[in-house]
């Protein structure tokens, strides 16, 4: 599937994944490809997202705002909270 992480300064993301886990309003949850249609208001925490094999972020940064995490093509962001649309096999979060 593919991920956009929007926030008021940018697009900070744009790849595609396998999976990205967020920290809902009623506590975290997963979307795999072909996920349902949902939208859902996020809360403060972070994002892990999962990169699809040989995939990378269509966004440079001069320092980057991602952490690694110890799993290989494991990448976490913070956010202070946001909403999320998944919709035909397209996650966008919109991030504080």
């Amino acid at each position: 599937m593919y991920l956009e992480i929007v926030t008021p300064e940018a697009v900070v993301f744009r790849a595609e994944v396998d999976a990205v886990k967020v920290p809902g309003h009623d506590g975290e949850f997963q979307m795999l490809n072909n996920h349902a249609p949902i939208v859902s208001t996020l809360t403060e925490g972070d994002v892990k997202i999962d990169l699809a094999s040989g995939s990378q972020n269509e966004v440079k940064f001069k320092e980057s705002p991602f952490k690694s995490g110890s799993e290989p093509n494991v990448l976490y962001y913070t956010i202070k909270g946001g909403v999320l649309e998944m919709k035909d096999n397209k996650a966008i979060i919109l991030a504080d």
